[in-house]
């Protein structure tokens, strides 16, 4: 029910290590502008229903489905929320969940740890999030990373994340520490927007590129996109230009984290491009961690996306004077599947609609690990998560 893509060796200690054990959950919500550009995502319907997204998951993972939500989820044009597989393990488990907020544009209405941080700008406009907010989240995340870490004595911390539009960012970063990603992420679409994401990403970077030879005084590096913007690029200036609040916080935590006990990474794209965040943030800062004690966990359907390519993406990781020299991480999936799920909600998923998100993969190989879940039972359980929202939607 766990297949290793990358880093095979490492990624069997890795599970031979932390088999039987019970994680803990911190899942880092943020917003970013770019998540609004109509058809950018599926993680909502309309722009409008996206602006919520992160608060309604948080809601629902916290409090189940039969609580009457200040944020429901929101519709979706196919398929139905990655949070129903998160809460289902997290629910059956008892596994213990932290919520935090690194900087959204209203605040969830669940009790969570405010990082003070805020939402960012669309990331076209090479100015997404002040310097200074980004330098204070990622030493709220290797604060937070250490707490979390010090709690937890024979088990690993899985960190998740919920941004809207956190593809986009995501290729952005990985960009902007030369590593070549254009058509390889993954989105909530069946067929990734690849084009779209692109050439958003292009204008981001350039606009970066134009203001840093502003206060050079104009000069810089042509053709930007041919292999890295610049080798002295910061990294924290690329998020402070391109990313999203969530980036920092997480690879601050797994840093911090990693020293002392194992981290799993919950997500596809997105935490590749942190794991490569991390890379280069630990080599620019003098930042000890601990490699081999991270790994990435995602879905199959993330995995295997016939429209993107997320293994090369992983593999690629390593291939940068900007990160720590080849530094790839394992990457590993759930083989969870819905092919014969009762619901076409879930179904979708098949069909590569929403795919991954808020921990989903990541939770299910938490199940397989501990209690040695199979097929069976992962699908019992989401399936009895959606039969009891669908119950509580139709009496309210």
């Amino acid at each position: 029910m766990i297949r290793i893509y990358t880093q095979k060796e490492q990624g069997e200690e890795w599970l031979r290590r932390y088999r039987g054990c019970l994680p803990v959950f911190a899942c880092v919500l943020g917003f970013t502008e770019t998540g609004l550009i109509p058809g950018i995502s599926a993680a909502g319907r309309t722009p409008e229903d996206r602006k919520y997204t992160a608060c309604a998951d948080a809601e629902f993972l916290y409090y189940g489905p039969e609580h009457k939500a200040q944020y429901p989820l929101p519709p979706l044009a196919a398929g139905a929320s990655p949070v129903l597989i998160s809460r289902a393990v997290f629910e059956s488990l008892k596994i213990p969940v932290h919520l935090f907020n690194a900087g959204l544009s209203q605040p969830p209405a669940v009790p969570v740890i405010d990082l003070g941080g805020a939402p960012a700008k669309c990331l076209s406009g090479g100015a997404a999030m002040e310097i200074t907010t980004v330098h204070h989240l990622l030493e709220q995340g290797l604060l937070w990373g250490e707490r979390l870490a010090a709690n937890i004595q024979q088990g690993y911390l899985i960190i998740g994340e919920c941004v809207v539009g956190g593809t986009t960012t995501a290729l952005a970063i990985l960009t902007g520490l030369g590593i070549d990603a254009a058509g390889k992420v993954n989105s909530s679409h069946p067929v990734c927007n690849h084009t779209q994401k692109w050439a958003l990403v292009q204008t981001g970077l350039e606009k970066m590129r134009g203001s840093r030879e502003q206060g050079a005084g104009g000069r810089g590096q042509d053709e930007i996109f041919q292999s890295q913007i610049q080798n002295s690029v910061d990294p924290l200036e690329l998020v402070a230009a391109v990313g999203d609040p969530m980036q920092v916080v997480v690879a601050g935590m797994a840093i911090a984290a990693s020293r002392s006990c194992g981290v799993m990474l919950a997500g596809g794209t997105q935490m590749l491009a942190v794991y490569a965040l991390m890379s280069a943030i630990a080599q620019a800062y003098a930042l000890s961690w601990q490699p081999e004690e991270i790994v990435v966990g995602t879905t199959r359907w993330v995995a295997e996306d016939p429209t993107g390519a997320t293994v090369d993406l992983a593999l690629n990781l390593g291939k940068t004077s900007l990160t720590e020299s080849g530094r790839t991480p394992p990457l590993l999936a759930t083989h969870l599947s819905f092919a014969d799920s009762r619901y076409p909600q879930l179904r979708a998923y098949e069909q590569g609609f929403v795919k991954e998100g808020i921990g989903a993969g990541a939770a299910c190989i938490a199940a397989h690990l501990s209690q040695d879940w199979q097929q069976h039972q992962l699908l019992a359980a989401i399936e009895a998560q959606f039969e009891r929202l669908s119950t509580a939607l139709n009496q309210s």
